[in-house]
């Protein structure tokens, strides 16, 4: 009698029932360890993170190596190394570096301490949104770059108007955002507070401030980036020091090379309090986290 293939069934009470292959099955696996919102290894995710920014080095040191624009316009990533250590050597990156954090620290920290409690308000009572949404939507579409000269006539160059310029920056935007967070908290879970006796406060601090916490943590990361975008604003047009005069400095003098070495360290001081912020978040909101997944 002939073999039967390895698909048929040879059980004579079940009949031929066709058996699924195990490649297909290990495909669809394979399929399936990537899908929306789907969970990835943390390992896997740092070496593709890591991966992504070789790919950008990579592509930055070929552009450069093939001339496709003079080395006055586009230094090689060997170039910028050398000027950063130059720099670090002689203390002016340590000092700009310290400077420009001391500065958005600060003045995050200020439009944070504004901003919370104002779009908690707004997001919780109507009475408070429909007396201060009106106007932070208004100031909100005013570009922050046109305070710029204001805030230099009413503060002069000093470090206060370099925190006024990161909060006119940052504080509208993020008390609308909070405002939202706060929103987004279902109904029904306010509605369980107050059937158990809870007063207002009892339901902002007990069930609204915990569910939005959240969002409101990532509002911040948010913000934070703006407020690092306003800094350097401020630090460009009237600044002792800092990056952004560094920045400034060094394009009247054609040296694009240091150029690249503060928007660097721009984007790597921004990328560590990034990513700070998201794993102290991680910590604080686990049980977010598995709600989600």
């Amino acid at each position: 009698m002939p073999e039967l293939p390895e698909t048929v069934s040879t059980n004579p009470a079940a009949g031929a029932v066709p058996a699924p292959a195990a490649r297909p099955v290990a495909r669809a696996r394979r399929r399936r360890r990537v899908r929306l919102y789907g969970p990835l290894d943390p390992r896997i995710y740092f070496s593709v993170a890591v991966a992504a920014f070789v790919a950008m080095l990579l592509a930055w040191w070929l552009a450069s190596s093939l001339n496709v624009t003079s080395d006055l316009f586009l230094p090689s990533p060997g170039r910028v190394w050398h000027r950063a250590i130059e720099l670090a050597r002689d203390g002016t990156l340590e000092n700009a570096t310290w400077a420009s954090f001391r500065r958005i620290s600060i003045g995050f920290l200020i439009s944070t301490a504004f901003g919370l409690p104002i779009g908690i308000l707004i997001g919780t009572y109507r009475i408070a949104e429909a007396a201060i949404e009106p106007p932070v939507d208004f100031i909100r579409y005013m570009p922050a770059v046109a305070f710029v000269p204001l805030s230099i006539v009413w503060l002069g160059v000093g470090e206060s108007q370099k925190y006024m310029l990161i909060f006119i920056g940052t504080f509208f935007q993020q008390v609308l955002m909070v405002m939202d967070n706060v929103k987004r908290v279902p109904r029904e879970y306010v509605d369980i507070g107050y059937t158990f006796g809870l007063r207002d406060v009892g339901v902002l601090l007990r069930i609204v401030l915990p569910a939005s916490a959240p969002a409101i943590w990532d509002t911040l990361r948010i913000t934070l980036g703006w407020a690092w975008t306003w800094l350097v604003v401020a630090e460009l047009v009237a600044a002792p020091n800092g990056l952004g005069h560094m920045i400034l400095t060094a394009q009247r003098y054609f040296e694009t090379d240091t150029i690249f070495v503060g928007i660097l360290t721009i984007g790597l001081l921004g990328l560590a309090m990034d990513q700070s912020m998201k794993l102290i978040g991680a910590r604080l909101f686990r049980w977010a986290e598995t709600r989600q997944g």
